[in-house]
């Protein structure tokens, strides 16, 4: 199974994504990972393991359409099976969600429907759950509304801050991620 990776930030998920592949625990080949920014550690971590990297970044575009296109065709060159938004930090349009229809994965750091949107955690906290988690799915054209492909819950501590609970869900997030990638792979 052929995947693009999209980043934002510094690609933690990405770089368990990496480990379980060279490890032979994932049958996947991480074709591309891109970036919507320059600079991102996640695109410095995907060329340090000799994958191809591109950015399109959002503010070299006249309008978000035309980053959109960008992005999509970008994406699309490298003839992925499923494209994984991993902490990228971008709604796409329609338009790339209809081009990747079903096979564009995304990771949230709460249980969807619960806390949808760039805040999860915060917000987790704030409503003083006692239970959040981590959610895989298929990203549709909504806020954090696609098909749930699996969860994994977390336990709110006492004395958890936002940093620290949303470290504890990171690491479900990546044995999670890992998991369903592995699941998905033998449809390919």
């Amino acid at each position: 199974m052929r995947i693009v990776v999209l980043v934002s930030g510094s690609g933690s998920n990405l770089q368990a994504v990496i480990d379980a592949e060279r490890a032979g625990q994932l049958p996947i080949e991480v074709a591309a990972v891109g970036a919507d920014r320059h600079g991102t550690y996640g695109v410095e971590r995907s060329a340090a393991a000799g994958i191809d990297t591109f950015v399109v970044n959002f503010g070299d575009y006249a309008d978000r359409r035309d980053w959109d296109d960008a992005l999509r065709q970008k994406a699309a060159s490298y003839r992925p099976d499923l494209v994984l938004s991993s902490g990228f930090m971008r709604i796409v349009d329609e338009r790339f969600i209809k081009r990747f229809e079903g096979r564009y994965i995304n990771t949230h750091p709460a249980l969807l429907p619960s806390f949808p949107g760039a805040h999860g955690v915060r917000d987790a906290l704030a409503y003083g759950v006692k239970v959040t988690g981590a959610t895989v799915m298929v990203a549709d054209a909504g806020v954090d509304t696609g098909p749930i492909l699996a969860q994994a819950p977390v336990a709110v501590l006492d004395d958890d801050t936002e940093a620290t609970l949303h470290e504890r869900i990171k690491v479900e997030e990546r044995r999670l991620l890992i998991e369903t990638l592995a699941e998905l792979s033998r449809k390919y």
